[in-house]
């Protein structure tokens, strides 16, 4: 894959294009979501530069062949004992980002390794070379790798959290949906998952009205496959439990995510939607710093197992 190719489609690209003309008001959410994974590529390249104390890591541990099939894990330097392992899925539009992306473990690592997790952060491959529902097949192997190997890190390969952003919110939403997914490659059932501004649960609505040039790159013109990518309608059973964070400032994001929490609630799932006053990149860095946002989602992620709540609970005295 050629990556630089992507900026110029971004910058340009991104912001002309529906199925048809839209309004004015439209056309200025358009421009807005456009300039929002604009300003999200530029920040991919920004990595976590100095490691917290009491933090190491592992890098780049290969879960397959391809150069992109690798994950990064985060872990307290002095031994644990059974920790609770959140898989973290970085996005991009399903075309560019990484897992080293400060934005994407920062905070998140500095709130919850210290507290005695372990933090897991994947790559997996882009499109063209990949489509996302390959994408999502990829990380099925890639949670499988990495509840194999837990214990070697201290790790309880029955105490993972899927945890994703923007497109790698979709992509877990769609693993959650359909385990198939991830279970046929070999992973075992994970406690739950926490979506971060997902605008994506159903790919097929998405697909039939306006929307951004990066949805047919991503998805294509094919309704088999907008289906098959879709987690709204691969959703036909209780499934984990689900939290779907969304930002109050987008006009698809929160829409969307209670019309997946609602339906997945219809069939006995736990799940639950926490609107945020923040900005799509904002839902990503900013989870993890002191704040209402992140006591909400560690309330959700309390309520998973006892484990987690030990030690949630132990690093709040």
């Amino acid at each position: 894959m050629k990556s630089q190719n992507w900026p110029a489609m971004f910058c340009g690209a991104l912001t002309v294009a529906m199925l048809a003309p839209p309004s004015a008001s439209a056309q200025t959410g358009l421009f807005r979501q456009a300039l929002m994974q604009r300003r999200l590529q530029q920040g991919t390249q920004d990595a976590m530069a100095v490691l917290p104390p009491g933090v190491r890591a592992i890098h780049d541990v290969a879960y397959g062949v391809d150069a992109r099939e690798r994950f990064d894990v985060y872990l307290p330097r002095q031994p644990v004992r059974d920790a609770p392992v959140i898989f973290l899925v970085h996005g991009g539009a399903w075309a560019f980002g990484d897992k080293a992306a400060a934005r994407v473990v920062e905070n998140k690592v500095v709130r919850w390794v210290p507290r005695g997790f372990i933090v897991v952060s994947a790559n997996y491959p882009l499109i063209p070379a990949a489509t996302p529902l390959q994408q999502a097949r990829d990380l099925g192997l890639a949670l499988a790798t990495a509840q194999r190997m837990a214990a070697s890190w201290g790790g309880d390969r029955q105490s993972f959290i899927l945890m994703g952003h923007s497109a790698g919110a979709h992509l877990v939403s769609l693993i959650s949906a359909a385990p198939s997914l991830a279970l046929q490659q070999g992973a075992t059932p994970w406690l739950g998952t926490v979506a971060l501004d997902s605008a994506a649960y159903d790919v097929a609505g998405i697909m039939q009205s306006r929307h951004l040039r990066l949805y047919d790159a991503a998805f294509g013109n094919d309704p088999s496959n907008w289906a098959a990518a879709s987690p709204e309608q691969q959703l036909d059973s209780r499934i984990a439990p689900f939290l779907a964070v969304c930002s109050t400032r987008r006009a698809d994001s929160c829409p969307q995510a209670r019309h997946f929490v609602a339906q997945a609630a219809g069939l006995g799932t736990l799940a639950r939607v926490r609107p945020e006053d923040l900005s799509h990149e904002q839902i990503n860095e900013q989870l993890g710093l002191p704040s209402d946002y992140t006591a909400a989602v560690e309330a959700f992620m309390r309520g998973l197992g006892p484990a987690v709540a030990r030690r949630l609970d132990a690093g709040s005295r």
